[in-house]
């Protein structure tokens, strides 16, 4: 009697879907297909062992994310119908969105591409099908998101251009150096800096913050394209820890590599994540969390877990954690320092905390707030008060690695700046600390060609020899038409306009009357 086939098993049907697809070049050498699998010194003995935990199918994949879509765009679409901008909490919560937008969704674009290159460059077909179907979540990522904040757009300014301005605004030559600088790596080295420094490490204080800041203050389109894109962050951060775990199991010759990276691509993130700090605890009308919380949260315990987890492959934590641990006390108040002083050559606009957010960064900060940066801050605000808003018309120093301002200080001595020098073939390269500074020993010939806009400015390269031409002409952030304090600008008015006249940051400030 003749029986039915059986229905195959997940795990059969991944296993014809994916490696049994793949097969052995008969007329090619493999290291002419794959010149990129080698020059980076990691040994694999056996692509077989590489496990995807989700043994996740093309058919599958291409369903599962075919009803989220159709999920998202109609919550979309309800959202613009209603006139959802009326409902955040307060129109400086936009500010975060600008932030967002011409900082991190690029750089979605720029893992869409990254992953395309490498899913290319791999010799195991379960690697290559892993980071295929990450590259396209990658790509969706980025739609959803400009969907989700175009709305936003019809009413408030700063999200015009922006991919114009990822690519020439100098605070966003951060995370823009940050991806070009992995982009231009090795397919390992990608994957470490990508799917385990980032994705799995860091990424929880990427999106969660920006996640919870958008449901406290009632953006529920930016609420549902990261819940969107959380359950593909999952199979992220999965192929992350799995890369790791994969090339150490593989040749005790890759451990000194791999920490190597780890150690690179911490350092990287933290400075990266310096702008998630600042907007946490300064940008956010309704608060979250702090970002001293949000570090002991998801890296000093979630991290520390990790760790002591691939403690057995012969991985330490990385190199200088224990100063990123003491930063968590200090950067975001320096961050909104320098953007304070700097707010007419961004897309965004800034302000002083009021007395009662003063109050809370105090109870999150008891150590530091009160004894270094209030002062500051009660200070621009007598300055303010006579009409002499603070505006730093000067440059800053750049570093050379990351490319944020040379703003940060000593590890234990919150009162020195942090600055590092080095020569190198002739040439005085700066650096905001001596993570950064190690890193450009590695491999000098790497960052002695970035490009750095505080130097193409002074040099004339940025069509104008002035900050306002510049700004406007360069950036396409017209400087004529707003005033970049909060108070007073155009999002401020129109605001307003929309729901009366209220204090800025409580009823116990009205410093923001008419």
């Amino acid at each position: 009697m003749a029986t039915k086939n059986k229905k195959l098993s997940l795990k059969d049907k991944y296993q014809y879907l994916t490696r049994d697809m793949a097969w052995e070049p008969s007329y090619q050498k493999k290291e002419d297909i794959f010149p990129y699998e080698r020059f980076e010194g990691i040994k694999i003995t056996d692509w077989d062992k590489w496990e995807d935990p989700f043994r996740l199918t093309m058919d599958a994949y291409w369903k599962y994310q075919a009803e989220k879509e159709k999920k998202l765009y109609a919550i979309f679409d309800a959202f613009a119908q209603n006139n959802g901008h009326q409902n955040i909490s307060d129109a400086r919560y936009v500010n975060a969105l600008k932030l967002f937008l011409t900082g991190v969704s690029p750089l979605e674009y720029g893992a869409f591409q990254g992953y395309a290159k490498v899913g290319r460059h791999f010799s195991g077909a379960g690697a290559r099908v892993a980071c295929q179907m990450q590259s396209i979540d990658e790509l969706r990522h980025v739609q959803t998101q400009l969907h989700a904040m175009s709305h936003y757009n019809k009413h408030f300014n700063g999200l015009h251009d922006f991919a114009h301005m990822h690519d020439r605004v100098w605070f966003l030559s951060v995370p823009k150096s940050f991806f070009d600088d992995a982009r231009s790596a090795g397919p390992f080295e990608f994957l470490t800096a990508i799917s385990f420094s980032f994705e799995y490490v860091l990424t929880n204080l990427l999106f969660v913050p920006f996640m919870s800041g958008a449901a406290y203050n009632g953006d529920m389109a930016t609420v549902t394209f990261g819940f969107s894109a959380q359950s593909d962050e999952a199979r992220h951060m999965t192929l992350g820890l799995e890369v790791i775990k994969f090339m150490l199991e593989q040749h005790e010759d890759n451990v000194p590599i791999v920490q190597h990276w780890i150690d690179k691509w911490f350092w990287r993130g933290y400075r990266l994540l310096s702008l998630v700090s600042m907007m946490m605890d300064y940008m956010l009308p309704n608060k979250v969390m702090s970002w001293k919380d949000a570090w002991e949260v998801y890296y000093e315990q979630n991290g520390g877990a990790l760790f002591k987890d691939l403690e057995r492959y012969g991985i330490r934590p990385p190199k200088y954690q224990d100063v990123a641990n003491d930063g968590k006390n200090h950067i975001s108040h320096q961050l909104w320092s320098t953007f304070y002083q700097y707010s007419h050559a961004t897309n965004f606009h800034t302000w002083l905390p009021s007395a009662a957010e003063m109050d809370w960064l105090s109870e999150q900060y008891p150590d530091t707030f009160d004894k270094y940066y209030r002062p500051r801050f009660e200070h621009w605000q007598k300055m303010q008060d006579k009409g002499e808003r603070f505006y730093n018309h000067t440059l800053p120093q750049l570093c050379q690695v990351c490319q944020v301002p040379a703003l940060f200080t000593e590890h234990g001595d919150p009162t020195q700046l942090s600055l590092r020098t080095l020569e190198h073939e002739g040439e005085r390269y700066h650096f905001c600390s001596d993570g950064c500074c190690d890193i450009f020993k590695y491999e000098p010939e790497k960052y002695i060609q970035s490009w750095l806009p505080v130097h193409q400015i002074y040099q004339g390269n940025c069509e104008g020899a002035d900050v306002e031409t510049v700004v406007s002409k360069y950036y396409h952030i017209n400087i004529g038409q707003d005033n970049f304090d909060y108070v007073g600008s155009p999002d401020h008015q129109r605001w307003q306009a929309i729901k009366g006249n209220r204090p800025l940051g409580g009823d116990d400030d009205s410093r923001d009357a008419a």
